[in-house]
């Protein structure tokens, strides 16, 4: 790291961080939450984007766009040389290769171009060229991993794992608990990632990224420590880099500024909130199932008559056909096509989440201590729900049977959604474990928690040169 440069006065000026995020909403999002943290801490901040992008950070429709960039944070862009956000799931392969083969040379250009020049990047784990260039021009990288740090050991650990090829597990293979393998995996089974040694592309460039992280100078966490404290644990001890779990990595001071000043709410955001107002407490579950990957269309049907069946008051974002969802539904409850999703997450009626297991998703629903019920699609999905119901027990998994087809049917989502919201002695042992882990969260990002701790640290590094 070079040393911080000096102004008129011989005071010292803060560095100039380029972050450089994965283009897609689960991995900006994060990336400006941390660059929010950087810029509250006086790091003079570059964010870049596409094209695209840009207009997504700039507009309002819906669903709504990231949270804008705070003062100290400039956003720049690169051209839309990948394809575009809309759709990108039909050729998540095609997406992937197309963001390691494309990018890295408009980013060089703008990196050519900025002034002051970039004395460090920060770049998402699944960005490996950004690495690359930060070498070629002896800038530090901190890679910024997006997920859970239990994913992240896996797959820099993965040629530990018995796959081989499209091998598939038996079933005594499958129920073997990770820790076998790598250390600080207490709960996660190889049955969490039989499909990962058959997934091609996606696979082929992430055990990529995982070879370049190894270059990096600093790994950064969106977890905290306290919800992962195992697998951290032996990460730091194994890396060579400093490791910082400096999350939840949720846009938690966008939620303190709306607070403190309220902003008006258009029609469609004051109906469903006016709606759960209305509702009694710890009554209604929230349903989303994420804005990337998507269940079927006959998965999306038990999932609507489950919630009939259930007689369970239900708020539902549903992308695409909301009003053929509701009518399934019943009347018990709102399906929309989207929501300020961490707002309602805090809202006092909510009692249960039904989630994909998304990353960012899965530390919302743990920040504001809500029981959730798992619903994995994909990738980090999987583990995630394992870790939210074996582990931390704040949840209960809705794919411990599945059906022909591979679909969970009505019945048994029903019963797993009456399992949760009704007072039992499970679900009340569900919500004390939700309500501790909430506490944990909220002590990590305040003054002398973990995460803030954490982030004081890396800011300390960057300013002085020292260990990144």
């Amino acid at each position: 790291m070079p040393p911080p440069t000096l102004d008129a006065n011989g005071v010292s000026r803060c560095c100039h961080v380029v972050a450089m995020p994965y283009p897609g909403r689960g991995h900006i999002n994060p990336m400006m939450t941390l660059c929010r943290l950087l810029a509250a801490r006086g790091v003079a901040v570059t964010f870049v984007v596409t094209e695209e992008w840009l207009g997504l950070l700039d507009s309002s429709p819906s669903p709504p766009p990231p949270p804008p960039p705070p003062p100290g944070v400039q956003l720049r862009t690169i051209p839309n040389v990948i394809p575009s956000e809309n759709g990108r799931a039909a050729d998540f392969s095609g997406f992937m290769d197309a963001v390691y083969t494309k990018m890295e040379d408009p980013v060089e250009r703008l990196l050519d171009r900025l002034q002051p020049p970039a004395t460090a990047i920060v770049a998402d784990t699944y960005l490996p060229w950004a690495v690359a260039v930060g070498n070629r021009r002896n800038i530090p990288v901190i890679s910024l991993f997006t997920m859970a740090a239990s994913l992240f050991s896996i797959l820099y650990h993965f040629d530990r794992l018995p796959f081989a090829g499209d091998r598939r597990l038996s079933v005594d293979e499958s129920d073997k608990p990770l820790e076998q393998f790598i250390p600080g995996l207490s709960s996660l089974r190889l049955a969490d990632f039989r499909t990962f040694s058959s997934m091609g592309t996606p696979l082929k460039r992430a055990l990529e990224a995982f070879y370049w992280v190894r270059k990096a100078q600093c790994v950064l966490f969106t977890s905290f420590y306290e919800l992962e404290p195992c697998v951290i644990d032996a990460l730091r001890s194994e890396l060579s880099c400093p490791v910082y779990p400096v999350g939840p990595s949720i846009p938690y001071m966008t939620l303190e500024e709306k607070q403190k000043k309220p902003i008006l709410l258009n029609r469609s955001d004051k109906d469903y909130f006016d709606w759960l107002d209305s509702q009694p407490k710890n009554s209604v579950l929230y349903v989303s199932l994420g804005s990337f990957l998507s269940v079927s269309s006959s998965q999306l049907d038990e999932i609507a008559m489950g919630l009939r069946a259930s007689e369970t008051r239900f708020l539902w974002v549903a992308r695409g056909d909301s009003s053929r969802m509701q009518e399934m539904s019943g009347v018990m409850g709102l399906v929309v096509p989207w929501c300020d999703q961490l707002k309602v997450l805090c809202h006092p009626s909510v009692g249960g989440f039904l989630t994909h297991c998304g990353w960012n998703s899965t530390l919302e629903g743990v920040f504001t201590g809500v029981p959730m019920l798992t619903f994995p699609i994909f990738w980090d999905q999987p583990p995630d729900s394992r870790l939210i119901v074996d582990e931390w027990k704040v949840g209960l998994s809705l794919k411990e049977k599945v059906g022909k087809d591979n679909v969970v049917g009505r019945e048994e989502i029903a019963k797993t959604i009456k399992r949760l919201m009704e007072d039992t002695v499970e679900s009340s042992e569900i919500r004390r474990r939700a309500a501790e882990l909430r506490e944990a969260s909220h002590r990590a990002i305040e003054e002398g928690g973990s995460s803030c701790a954490n982030i004081n640290s890396f800011v300390r590094d960057l300013l002085v040169g020292h260990n990144v």
